[in-house]
């Protein structure tokens, strides 16, 4: 699934802006996020260098955050309100809290964990609902997913970069 979306915003950005902004824009959107910008970005796709990737896909990647962490409560509860939007809301909520029993239990060592190491359904997007959910303080949490950023863009780098470059550039 991640391939196909990173597929599609080269197949409808490509040739329209940058390079650069293509991976900065994967960086920013759910699912996606700083895991799927650096591997657009390295030599088998895109081959934007390094030095501009890592913080382009540190930046994409982080705009969102604050934003979540202070407000997506408030539109959660918004959204309930509405028949519609409700069962989405009670979807994302409950899939969001079943992965948060370590960040609950360590909050901000858990966090940095959660959005540090690139598994399937972890990152800064989910780390901050989570965050939000769980009540944890915005000058707690934002630190911890920055950290957890650098941490895996310091991973993924490697994998884009190393691994899957050599292996198909």
């Amino acid at each position: 699934m991640k391939e196909a979306l990173i597929d599609w915003f080269i197949v409808n950005l490509g040739g329209k802006v940058s390079k650069q902004f293509i991976v900065f824009v994967i960086s920013m959107v759910p699912i996606l996020e700083l895991r799927g910008g650096l591997i657009a970005a390295g030599p088998a796709i895109l081959d934007v260098e390094k030095w501009q990737a890592i913080p382009i896909c540190i930046i994409g990647n982080l705009i969102p955050i604050p934003f979540i962490l202070l407000l997506i409560t408030k539109i959660f509860d918004w959204m309930k309100g509405t028949k519609k939007l409700r069962p989405i809301v009670e979807k994302l909520e409950a899939k969001a809290m079943s992965k948060s029993k370590n960040i609950e239990k360590y909050e901000f060592w858990g966090l940095v964990a959660f959005v540090g190491i690139p598994l399937p359904g972890t990152g800064a997007w989910t780390g901050s609902l989570i965050a939000a959910l769980l009540g944890i303080r915005f000058r707690k949490a934002f630190p911890a997913i920055v950290l957890g950023v650098l941490i895996a863009a310091f991973i993924m780098t490697i994998l884009s970069y190393t691994v899957i470059g050599g292996i198909f550039a």
